[in-house]
């Protein structure tokens, strides 16, 4: 073959190589996957599911794969709550109205009893807890048998000190009328008196000083006691030791009782 007929065959392949290079297969390292949704929801409504990303939607909607609410809506929706007392009348708006990382802190839940008794577990997550603070609860109720108010779906956490924001607790009290018996009478006779009942899972919003000051005089002092007779008022002729004008509440949730009394004192009861 000649020099120029060489020359010629190498440019022919080179153009080949060019025109139709060789397959390389490589796996990219550089593509990123969308992880799929997974949500977790409700169970308690018949119509309404709110998922833990804050969206409320009707059970047929649900996606099924995901378990998820669409993307549709207002996430965190408060629709029918009341801000100021955090009690909405429906359960899947609480619990979404709930999730607002504005109103719900994780650090905070985490840190909360899931019940009373100290051997309980804490909330894991914010969902847990705003799915479990929601639910009827024994404040909800008068009686036993009846709700107080249709907001009855609440995720506040209620304070025991002094200073409790009263604005907060007064909702909470929306149907009982608060009362301050006379001297040595219980909270059930007082209350009888009027031709109602108290209301006991009431007394623990009424025994903080904040609340009795609103009603009683005080005289200044508001002091921790340990009596069943407690929330309450000593009277002004009661013995110098008891303290005569100061309010009296207790740090020993257990001991308040409808039927408590004392000689000395004139108890704040909640009835209905």
């Amino acid at each position: 073959m000649s020099t120029s007929g060489f020359s010629l065959f190498l440019a022919v392949l080179h153009l080949m190589g060019f025109l139709f290079p060789l397959r390389v297969s490589a796996i990219r390292k550089d593509i990123g996957f969308l992880e799929e949704r997974s949500c977790r929801t409700t169970v308690q409504g018949r119509y309404l599911i709110s998922d833990d990303e804050g969206n409320v939607c009707d059970v047929l909607s649900l996606e099924s794969r995901t378990r998820c609410c669409p993307w549709k809506g207002e996430r965190f929706s408060c629709h029918g709550c009341n801000l100021l007392s955090q009690c909405c009348n429906s359960y899947e708006f609480c619990v979404s109205c709930c999730l607002n990382p504005s109103r719900t802190l994780l650090e905070k839940v985490v840190k909360v009893k899931v019940a009373k008794p100290a051997t309980a577990g804490t909330y894991k997550s914010v969902f847990d807890f705003c799915a479990g603070r929601c639910r009827h609860n024994s404040e909800s109720v008068v009686h036993e048998n009846a709700y107080h108010s249709e907001f009855h779906h609440c995720f506040s956490l209620t304070s025991n000190a002094s200073g409790a924001n009263l604005t907060q607790v007064e909702t909470r009290l929306l149907g009982i009328d608060v009362i301050v018996g006379s001297q040595g009478d219980s909270c059930d006779a007082v209350c009888k008196s009027r031709g109602q009942l108290c209301v006991m899972n009431k007394l623990s919003l009424l025994n903080q000083c904040d609340v009795m000051k609103r009603y009683m005089t005080c005289k200044g002092s508001c002091l921790a006691s340990a009596g069943a007779d407690q929330p309450a008022e000593v009277v002004e002729d009661a013995p110098r030791d008891l303290y005569p004008g100061a309010c009296l509440y207790t740090r020993t949730q257990s001991m308040l009782s409808c039927d408590g009394s004392h000689q000395h004192t004139r108890r704040l009861c909640p009835c209905a």
